[in-house]
């Protein structure tokens, strides 16, 4: 029998190919042990825990770069320096919720690990539902698992926390459009899709852009019932008006926690004074140099032709996809139901992609990507069509040999991040 059967067993296949990918990222990672790493700060932070680190060689390898404000959020019980609010909160408090003290570093890394499992199994339901497709369900779990994020998404980030729960609301959401003639199921399916969507922000502020989603099914469901009014189509109208409210109030709710924590009496930092106090954006520009074109400079160069390959192939196949081109993207001609559903996380992916050019450490899309879902699904399919076989065979070299690499550098402290 053989170990690998994507046809009668799916999910057993991707769950042995997910362990040889983490063993064969683990590898490289311990063996970049033999050299000394080139920043200190992972031995002073664990060195600072009031007890022995569990694993303390494996912890000390994936401790790396944002990975210890994570960790020091977790081992502190929240933030404890302003420049920390630049990471969302729900990484690091699920990290504290289920761990002991010095446990942090080891329950940090098997949380992604788990929740990046979790990410391709959902993926691959995801899929089945809107494309009615094993084969291409297969192949874009593979290409999640084998994702240019890397080593990240066992690290302590909050990547593959946020990739997991970004897929299960696009699975709720996609299942409330099969649900059309069934109101209660359809309300209930795009309704916990926006409160999926709304945790999800608390791990990444980018949840943000699911948002789209409902703000699309709202316009759309506004003009059936100008067209017809009837109380029916005025109802169906509620799901994405309050699934899209859940989205917003997993953004808000922290921010107002924080705005009444920090800005009472007294010396009030310059946040909060503004129309819209974010403690959030202003670290991203005042600590981080995140905003309009702050990056695009000559020695930031070489980060953006890094990312290049990554922000191509998410600009490409969401341009694509969103324009209707069904010969480039077939997977539009199997499900009529979800093609408004396909086409926005299409536009959604490709802005997201243009925000990094302009907006982000451009670097940081290569590990932003993995939950993003269309542009698996566009390799995936030139995977399945001849004529464009080479170049998805050319997109999965470039993603383990990139992975490969990155475990590497990453191990031994040293960039890109």
């Amino acid at each position: 029998m053989a170990l690998v059967d994507t046809g009668k067993r799916p999910i057993a296949s991707l769950i042995l190919l997910f362990a040889g990918w983490k063993a064969f990222l683990l590898a490289i990672a311990l063996a970049a042990a033999v050299s000394p790493a080139y920043d200190t700060s992972t031995s002073l932070f664990l060195a600072q825990l009031p007890e022995v680190p569990s694993a303390p060689f494996l912890t000390e390898k994936l401790t790396r770069w944002d990975a210890l404000y994570f960790l020091h959020a977790s081992a502190h019980g929240g933030k404890v320096y302003e420049q920390e609010w630049a990471f969302q909160l729900g990484f690091s408090q699920l990290v504290r919720l289920v761990s002991w003290p010095g446990g942090e570093p080891i329950i940090a890394i098997l949380a992604a690990t788990l929740s990046h499992l979790g990410s391709v199994l959902v993926l691959h339901q995801l899929t089945i539902l809107v494309s009615r497709d094993s084969r291409l369900a297969f192949l874009t779990s593979v290409l999640h698992i084998l994702s240019p994020a890397g080593i990240f998404l066992s690290a302590p980030y909050a990547e593959s926390s946020f990739a997991g729960l970004s897929f299960l609301g696009n699975w709720l959401f996609a299942l409330g459009y099969e649900y059309a003639s069934e109101p209660w199921k359809r309300t209930c399916a795009i309704v916990g899709a926006g409160a999926v969507f709304g945790v999800a922000t608390g791990f990444r502020s980018n949840g943000l852009g699911s948002g789209v989603l409902f703000l699309v099914e709202a316009l759309r469901c506004a003009a059936h019932f100008i067209e017809r009014p009837t109380l029916v189509r005025l109802g169906r109208l509620v799901a994405p008006v309050v699934g899209g409210t859940a989205i917003a109030a997993g953004a808000a709710i922290p921010q107002f926690y924080i705005w009444q924590r920090y800005c009472g009496e007294g010396h009030l930092r310059p946040w909060c004074e503004k129309t819209v106090p974010s403690i959030y954006s202003f670290v991203q520009e005042h600590y981080w140099n995140v905003g309009f074109l702050r990056y695009w400079t000559p020695e930031q160069i070489p980060l953006f032709l890094l990312a290049s390959p990554v922000l191509g192939l998410l600009i490409v196949s969401g341009t694509k996809v969103l324009l209707k081109s069904t010969s480039a993207f077939p997977i539009v001609s199997f499900n009529e139901k979800q093609k408004v559903f396909v086409q926005t996380l299409a536009g959604v992916q490709a802005f997201i992609a243009m925000l990094a050019i302009t907006n982000y450490h451009v670097q940081i899309v290569n590990r932003l990507s993995s939950a993003y879902v269309v542009w698996y699904w566009w390799i995936a399919s030139c995977l399945m069509q001849e004529k464009r076989r080479d170049l998805g065979l050319g997109i999965v070299r470039f993603f383990v040999m990139y992975a490969g690499i990155q475990a590497g550098l990453f191990s031994s402290f040293l960039p890109p991040a």
